[in-house]
């Protein structure tokens, strides 16, 4: 037992839900950092404290911080689309350096940072990248990942200049339970188990179970070497075989028509002029769409060999993430 609290930033969140579960279930004390309105039902049979304020916010950041042994910097505006879309790139860049800030000014002793395999370029002839192709700001593909990108070099920045004692971590794409919001991998999921995806385009993305990148979070504060970078990944999954499992899963039949990207840009597009208005991000994006073309593929060997472990087959993340979205009434059968 840890009784010393360790603060999680985004606890109320996807990925950060489940670092706060793994952490409590390790015997840590764990604080969380949390907005007054973020939902909290998911997280209501657990022992947190919580601590209100704004990642973005150096006051509250500070005064969450007090007395930390860790930190995990969980909290990241993951969208695709904003009406602002500047904001993404200044909730996530700024954000991050408000909580690394306070890190040194606290005399935290060790951070696990939560980046994305967003940072990385993906591998020449298709192969699985891996934590040897850092991406160039500006060959990322919209906001959010050039926003992810940026607040990443902005900790290797802060961990050779000035000694942040961080660990960098790269979740893939994580499904799973308590998915809240939820994130247009969890949107994908939802529509498909609704019947409402009828056809799909050509891409391809790393799916790794919620909790296991969770686990990676609390093996890089064990084990991780300061200023490293680790992909938390599980297995490369084609688009076309995600919908065909959960088809399977909630009783329907799988989508059959493949759609050339191309047909999809007038509807992202409209989509995007009719979210303006409404102010709700749009199931398809210009970005989203931009992205689909690439097979985003990536291997987690590092991380499973340093860090000791061992993704879960993608399909009890996708079964654990239908019973979840049913229970929540996200889906009524």
């Amino acid at each position: 037992m840890n009784n010393q609290p360790v603060l999680v930033t985004g606890a109320s969140g996807f990925v950060g839900s489940a670092v706060a579960r793994v952490l409590l279930e390790a015997g840590y004390s764990v604080r969380a950092l949390v907005r007054a309105t973020s939902p909290r039902f998911h997280l209501a049979d657990l022992d947190i404290e919580y601590a209100l304020g704004d990642f973005r916010d150096a006051h509250s950041v500070r005064r969450a911080m007090a007395g930390v042994q860790y930190v995990f910097h969980v909290a990241a505006d993951y969208r695709l689309w904003s009406r602002d879309r500047n904001e993404i790139y200044t909730n996530n860049v700024v954000g991050t350096r408000t909580v690394m800030e306070a890190a040194l000014a606290e005399g935290v002793e060790r951070i696990v940072y939560t980046s994305s395999v967003a940072t990385l370029a993906l591998a020449i002839g298709g192969e699985p990248s891996d934590e040897t192709h850092p991406l160039d700001e500006v060959k990322a593909i919209g906001v959010y990942k050039r926003s992810k990108v940026a607040a990443e070099r902005l900790v290797e920045t802060m961990i050779a200049e000035r000694n942040l004692p961080a660990v960098i971590v790269n979740p893939s794409t994580p499904i799973g339970p308590r998915d809240v919001k939820p994130t247009p991998t969890g949107r994908i999921i939802v529509e498909a188990a609704r019947g409402r995806m009828p056809g799909y385009v050509d891409t391809g993305l790393n799916l790794v179970h919620v909790d296991d990148v969770a686990q990676g979070h609390l093996a890089a504060l064990r084990h991780g070497r300061i200023g490293e970078r680790y992909i938390l990944g599980g297995q490369n999954v084609r688009l076309a075989d995600m919908l065909a499992d959960i088809a399977r899963l909630t009783g329907r039949r799988p989508p059959r028509l493949r759609i050339p990207r191309r047909a999809i840009f007038p509807f992202a597009f409209g989509a995007e002029a009719v979210a303006r208005f409404t102010g709700r991000e749009p199931f398809a994006t210009m970005d989203g769409l931009r992205m689909s073309k690439y097979h985003m593929f990536f291997t987690a060997a590092k991380a499973e060999h340093e860090l000791g472990i061992t993704p879960r087959p993608y399909t009890q993340a996708l079964e654990d993430a239908i019973a979840w979205f049913r229970d929540a009434r996200y889906l009524t059968r």
